[in-house]
């Protein structure tokens, strides 16, 4: 007996610990295959975009760029299902455990019920069950033998439904296991495929790196220019955030509309502004995309070299995202359009102000806003520039400021 209650308290030990861990690793499952699939449609997006062909030495360098990237994200997918594999690994191995705890079990009940139908057969042999409760010395003793029979007949049968149920239950974890076994083998299968693609794309990064090293001077002639038109724009927002600063300074110092700063040098903002700032903020990392359809970051912000050329680095205040012809830039979020503007390089831009937050979108060839405009989260803002001569590019460059602080966008938009 003392042993029955060891297995039966074993089992539901591990009955309990396998529920818990079913539940977290179903929920590791599903995070991990989330995971899988965004990196798969951006590696779709990137391929759509590496099989256009541009002719400028600019074009080159992106399309080196979009290389490092599609290796990049492909090794991570390939981290991802080492990682799905690992998870289903551990779930393979708890529930092959489950499983023979559940056999064990199941063989012991069948081997207690067995004795008791046998023991129900010998007294049937020896003695009558209604001589046995009739020749009881006294009623009492005959209710109690009665109520024994009934209840022992009771067990009998709830013993035979429960090897029933433990035989179901079997079957449907060894088909739960044999499901988890097949996934595994997919996801083995998908893992050489990406790593043998890998392999593929690496040889394919490193020889157009080779080719990009042959063309040094141009490329840098190429990158010179752009930092120069990048400095440029920098220097018109930066001109232009400093003289909304004035204005929102002399409008406190009136007080016709009570305005507050965060800091003493900040952007002194109405209440509906500072309202307007905190919700921004609250955003962070959830804030949709500037456009809609299929784009590829081609350039990410901060100082980042070509390739493995050491030689060569390049800056962005913002991020440079392609996308397919007559797409449009949207806002990110609630605001008001406080500058529209025209500078070499970036075509037509418009800033957009969230209180202390500002928004560029750059590469607009066609605008369908105007200054002080009050729009809304996704609304269209302007036509993104196409160069015809050069492939067809569309690109649209994005830059996020807090006060006069550069911010990295892609840490603010949801992916």
């Amino acid at each position: 007996m003392k042993v029955q209650v060891q297995w039966v308290t074993i089992l539901l030990f591990l009955l309990l610990f396998g529920c818990v861990f079913s539940v977290h690793s179903a929920s590791k499952v599903k995070e991990l295959e989330k995971q899988r699939k965004m990196l798969l449609i951006e590696i779709k997006n990137t391929n759509k975009f590496l099989n256009e062909n541009h002719k400028s030495i600019g074009d080159v360098q992106r399309r080196v760029d979009l290389l490092v990237k599609q290796v990049n994200t492909r090794e991570q997918l390939v981290k991802i299902l080492g990682n799905e594999i690992g998870v289903f690994n551990k779930k393979i191995q708890d529930k092959e455990i489950q499983i023979a705890q559940l056999e064990r079990n199941l063989h012991l009940k069948k081997r207690n019920y067995a004795i008791a139908i046998q023991i129900v057969y010998q007294e049937k042999n020896n003695q009558d069950q209604l001589f046995f409760i009739l020749s009881a010395s006294n009623i009492v003793q005959s209710f109690h033998r009665a109520l024994y029979m009934k209840e022992y007949g009771k067990w009998r049968r709830a013993q035979g439904e429960e090897i029933i149920i433990q035989q179901n239950k079997v079957i449907a974890e060894k088909q739960v296991l044999k499901y988890d076994v097949q996934t595994k083998t997919n996801l083995v299968n998908i893992k050489k495929n990406e790593e043998e693609k890998l392999r593929i794309q690496e040889r394919i990064k490193g020889a157009e790196i080779e080719n990009l090293k042959k063309n040094t001077k141009k490329l840098q002639a190429e990158i010179d220019k752009k930092k120069r038109q990048a400095e440029v724009l920098e220097r018109e927002i930066a001109r232009i955030i400093k003289e909304e600063l004035a204005a929102t300074k002399k409008a406190a110092a009136r007080g016709s509309v009570k305005r507050k700063s965060e800091t003493a040098d900040g952007y002194a903002m109405t209440k509906e502004e500072q309202t307007l700032s905190t919700d921004f903020a609250k955003n962070k990392g959830k804030l949709p995309f500037p456009l809609k359809g299929s784009y590829c970051i081609v350039s990410r912000f901060g100082q980042h070299r070509y390739g493995n050329m050491e030689n060569i680095h390049y800056n962005s205040n913002g991020i440079d995202i392609k996308t397919t012809q007559e797409n449009s830039a949207r806002a990110v979020f609630d605001g008001i359009v406080t500058r529209i503007f025209i500078l070499p390089g970036y075509q037509v831009s418009v800033i957009v102000r969230h209180g202390n937050y500002l928004t560029l979108y750059s590469y607009l060839e066609q605008v369908f806003v105007k200054q002080g405009d009050k729009l809304k989260i996704g609304q269209c803002i302007g036509k993104i520039y196409t160069d015809k001569e050069n492939g067809n590019l569309t690109i649209l460059h994005f830059e996020l400021w807090k006060e006069q602080t550069k911010l990295n966008p892609e840490l603010w938009l949801y992916r």
